[in-house]
């Protein structure tokens, strides 16, 4: 058996061993198994069953990255990424609810089953390299920074330490006019939600100075184990009615994940006949953010791996990309948000991990956690709150990587990318902004060379897009 996983994997040959693998693979779980809290919590605010987005959440993830270790011999875990989450659930659901919808999260999964099978095509016929070359750096970082931001505004949201909600605006004449303006204001800084969100923060910024292995998961953990202390202490009053609920386990029904019915193969192709330029805006965001989220995780991982060849190229990505395409294809079927690599296998490749072997480690331990539903289901939004902030920290350092001093269009293409998705609460929004002011940067300052056929194509849907958002105000 032994030799067997030698040969498969390679393990000599990138200087590595099992007990290595092994362990490399449960760090990158550890370190990135937050994902279980976080995403069951979000799309159950888009209206999905919590438990069934857990099963769904925890399978897929398991599945892609058994794929991404046996094919393409990676240390790279995969998963619902964050940031296509948020996107599933705070702006994909509410514009399909808005045109009167019923159960706007189908048509949302529809958007991501195409965009996998988009993907597989493109994968097979290596267009994914060329669509990721063609877009400038600038408005790279910008769009990873601007999720970033907005991640952490979906986080402070979430806990009550910001509030949008409408409010009076008192004029001279002392006169109260109600204003349904986005502007962000301050919540009830004295509720356990908000103390408690803040204090898990502190704990994942404490161990991750010491370098503690899984900071963002025992941050989540150790803010839910001081919020049940609070409820038993009777500070954290137990409300349904207002939305709070009790945040301690329920193993009445048992171990047995969630069942998989309420989310499993439940599509909308309907939508898509009659708001085909809305559908077809959906997919391409979808599309365009998990591009670069997936090539730039790959090449970070490879990277600090050591695993780029001479060229600074990526070797056997083709395998690679295929993984994390038919993985965001079973998450569509089983019912959860886009799959996609992790950043977070950064983790394991430093603890060692070289190989599949270490993605294969990963994928038993998400196979292990289902049987830990009632824990993760309890964990309330407050609590994956310091993970939000945080994750939106690190996706914030991309900001470092932009130049405001170039050419013109990188620069207002990349800031508006990097602006307008926590401003608009979306992160379409943000990329449709960012790519139509630099393709119109580029053709006022007679650069039209520059700009790649995708670039075109980008530009021409996302003018359809504003289009119909003027048509329909």
């Amino acid at each position: 058996m032994l030799e067997k996983l030698l040969a498969l994997f390679k393990l000599k040959e990138h200087g590595t061993d099992v007990k290595t693998e092994v362990i490399a693979g449960i760090t990158t779980f550890l370190s990135m198994a937050y994902i279980l809290a976080v995403n069951p919590s979000m799309l159950a605010a888009a209206g999905m069953d919590q438990g069934a987005v857990f099963t769904a959440t925890a399978v897929s993830a398991a599945i892609a990255t058994i794929i991404m270790g046996v094919f393409a011999n990676y240390p790279v875990a995969l998963a619902s990424g964050m940031g296509l989450n948020a996107y599933f659930a705070y702006t994909v659901v509410p514009m399909v609810a808005g045109m009167g919808i019923t159960d706007p999260w189908k048509v949302a999964l529809t958007a991501i089953l195409v965009e996998g099978i988009i993907f597989i095509i493109l994968s097979i016929f290596k267009f994914r390299e060329t669509l990721v070359n063609s877009v400038p750096a600038n408005l790279k970082y910008g769009i990873s920074a601007g999720i970033g931001l907005f991640i952490s505004i979906v986080g402070l949201k979430g806990a009550g330490i910001v509030t949008t909600d409408a409010f009076a605006i008192v004029g001279e004449d002392g006169t109260a006019t109600v204003s349904s303006s986005t502007l962000v204001a301050m919540g009830d800084l004295g509720s356990p939600q908000v103390v408690l969100a803040f204090v898990g923060l502190i704990l994942i910024g404490v161990m991750w100075h010491f370098k503690v292995k899984g900071a963002i998961l025992w941050g989540i953990l150790g803010t839910w184990v001081l919020g049940i202390i609070a409820e038993l202490a009777g500070w954290y009053v137990v409300n349904p009615d207002a939305g709070v609920y009790s945040l301690i386990p329920n193993f009445s029904s048992g171990i047995l994940p969630p069942s998989l019915a309420p989310t499993f193969f439940k599509f909308d192709f309907s939508f898509v006949a009659g708001h085909f330029v809305n559908f077809a805006a959906i997919v391409f965001a979808f599309l365009f953010v998990d591009l670069f989220d997936t090539v730039g995780t790959l090449i970070g991982v490879a990277d600090q791996g050591n695993l780029l060849n001479d060229k600074g190229e990526l070797p056997n990505a083709g395998p690679a990309l295929m993984s994390d395409a038919i993985g965001t294809v079973a998450g569509a079927v089983l019912g959860t948000s886009t799959v996609t690599s992790y950043v977070e296998s950064t983790a394991g490749v430093a603890e060692g991990g070289r190989t599949g072997l270490t993605a294969i480690s990963t994928a038993v331990m998400f196979v292990l956690a289902l049987f830990l539903s009632p824990i993760f289901l309890a964990i309330p939004s407050f609590a994956t709150t310091p993970a939000l902030l945080f994750v939106g920290l690190l996706m914030m350092k991309s900001v470092l990587k932009m130049k405001f001093d170039g050419d013109i269009a990188d620069v207002v293409g990349g800031f508006l990318a990097l602006v307008m998705m926590p401003f608009t609460y979306s992160i379409a929004n943000g990329i449709m902004f960012g790519i139509v002011a630099w393709v119109l940067l580029k053709v006022c300052t007679a650069k039209v060379k520059d700009i790649h056929p995708v670039m075109w194509v980008s530009f021409g849907l996302f003018v359809l897009r504003i289009i119909t958002l003027v048509a329909g105000a």
